[in-house]
C-alpha cells in the first residue's frame, strides 16, 4: 500500500472520530498486527471513506446498520462516534436501528441501541 493512501486514511479517521480515539485504535491494531492496521487505515479510511457518491453522514448511517445487523459491536461503537462527527444526529442513529430491526432482527437492533446508548453517555461524560 502506498504511504500517501495510508496517510490519507489516518487523516480521514482522525477527522471522523478524533485524534485521541484513532491513535488508541491504531496502537491496539499495531500491537496485534501492524499490517492489519495499515490495511484498515489505507483501504477503509484512505479509499472507501474518501469515495465520491455518498456523503460521510450517509456512509456512517449505512455502516451502523450493517455492523448492527452483523452484531459487530466493537466496530459499531467506533462508527456511532464517527456518525456523530459526520453530521448524523442521535435521533437519526436511533432511527437507523428501526431499519436494523426489520431487516436483521429485533435482537440485533436492541444490541445496537444498547451500544449507542453507551456511546452517547460516554460522549456526554467526556464533554463534562
Amino acid at each position: 500500500m502506498e504511504e500517501a493512501q495510508y496517510q490519507k486514511g489516518v487523516a480521514q479517521f482522525a477527522q471522523m472520530v478524533g485524534q485521541d480515539h484513532i491513535d488508541a485504535l491504531r496502537q491496539r491494531f499495531q500491537a496485534l498486527a501492524p499490517d492489519f492496521e495499515r490495511l484498515v487505515m489505507g483501504t477503509i479510511g484512505g479509499e472507501v471513506w474518501n469515495r465520491p457518491g455518498l456523503d460521510l453522514r450517509t456512509r456512517s448511517l449505512c455502516s451502523i446498520a450493517v455492523l448492527a445487523g452483523l452484531g459487530r459491536v466493537n466496530a459499531l461503537e467506533l462508527n456511532i462516534r464517527m456518525a456523530l462527527n459526520n453530521g448524523a444526529t442521535k435521533e437519526e442513529i436511533v432511527e437507523t436501528f428501526f431499519q436494523v430491526a426489520v431487516y436483521a432482527g429485533f435482537a440485533a437492533a436492541w444490541d445496537g441501541l444498547q451500544r449507542a446508548d453507551e456511546v452517547f453517555r460516554a460522549i456526554e461524560a467526556e464533554s463534562e
